[in-house]
């Protein structure tokens, strides 16, 4: 069953609608049109008791340029490009600097600040971005779509799809924190990555385009740990980000299939997230920027460490990283990219 209301409306006064998409057992997920954002995902402990366990705000208006971009699909390309440039068939193009020396999350007028056309399609909920030609600096006009079911399984489907007229750069995922306890540190719950390799990277979080094999130091998730173990640990990358905020290649990802990208465990609810994809990559960040964010639903005032995004992307800076997965969109392609939250 899936109900839509009004929910608010934006600063310009364009109206922001809730969608809540319910299965038989109750369980449930909602949705806004701002960014696209997973609001809530509502889900049952080992008891059967239900609770939300993301990261989310009861004001729509605090989904528009929140720090941890909560919940949304930012774009035209989610992580970061290094100093705000990058060179595509010989032309070079600049984009906003937003995040320190670099450009984040499609710049401060990204995906995730805009109110996304929406509407029921079947049992699903569809939204609609349309960027036009040289929004945050980006060529090419561009039509983005993400389109989400909920199961009766109480797993979450979203596909995201793109098209453009000229040829363009795209990454898209989704930015939602995940806390299986519903609230507190995450610090306990426990992590498993689909990914023996991570990219090092510079004190601004760039790549250095180095791929390093997370073996025998505090970045390897091979094994299920708890978050905490090793994130306070002497190591550079740890250091840059004041926690983990990295990205893993997701091992024996093939294009256009799903793979295991990681599995998250609650520290005492017994709730257990699966995350598939067909991204050849992931982004690790575990809320080490948290405290200070708009306040959370029923006033809530979040802390550092107290969720975790598991991103399924392509590379940060991959434009100007030739050996990573090429990010290039071009007229007559479509971009399609699945990732499946599955919840027991």
């Amino acid at each position: 069953m899936i109900t839509k209301e009004l929910w608010g409306a934006s600063p310009n006064g364009k109206e922001i609608f809730l969608y809540t998409l319910k299965n038989s057992s109750g369980a449930y997920v909602q949705l806004c049109s701002v960014g696209a954002a997973i609001v809530s995902i509502v889900v049952p402990d080992k008891d059967g008791k239900l609770e939300d366990v993301v990261l989310g705000y009861d004001n729509p208006l605090s989904y528009f340029a929140d720090g941890p971009c909560s919940g949304k699909v930012p774009g035209r390309y989610a992580n970061r490009i290094a100093k705000g440039k990058f060179t595509l068939d010989g032309a070079e193009y600049t984009l906003p600097v937003n995040n320190g020396p670099n450009h984040l999350h499609g710049g401060p007028q990204g995906f995730q600040n805009k109110v996304w056309e929406s509407r029921i399609e079947g049992d699903s909920v569809a939204f609609l971005y349309f960027s036009a030609d040289g929004e945050e600096g980006y060529p090419g006009n561009l039509k983005t779509v993400a389109h989400y079911s909920w199961g009766e399984d109480n797993s979450l489907k979203l596909i995201l799809t793109a098209e453009a007229d000229a040829p363009t750069v795209v990454n898209l995922t989704n930015h939602v924190y995940f806390n299986l306890d519903g609230k507190g540190s995450v610090l306990d719950h426990r992590l498993e990555l689909n990914a023996s390799l991570w990219l090092p990277t510079d004190e601004t979080l760039i790549p250095t385009g180095e791929v390093a094999d997370v073996a025998n130091t505090p970045m390897d998730f091979v094994e299920a740990k708890r978050i905490g173990q090793d994130i306070f640990a002497d190591f550079p990358a740890l250091k840059y980000g004041k926690g983990y905020d990295n990205c893993y290649l997701i091992d024996g990802a093939v294009p256009g299939q799903l793979s295991t990208a990681a599995e998250l465990w609650g520290a005492t609810s017994g709730r257990h997230l699966e995350v598939f994809t067909t991204q050849p990559a992931v982004q690790v960040y575990t809320g080490n920027w948290l405290k200070g964010c708009p306040k959370g639903k029923g006033g809530y005032e979040y802390q550092d460490y107290d969720a975790v995004a598991i991103e399924c992307q392509h590379c940060p800076d991959s434009p100007n990283q030739p050996g990573f997965p090429t990010t290039v969109l071009r007229p007559g392609e479509v971009l399609q990219e699945a990732i499946i939250w599955a919840f027991d």
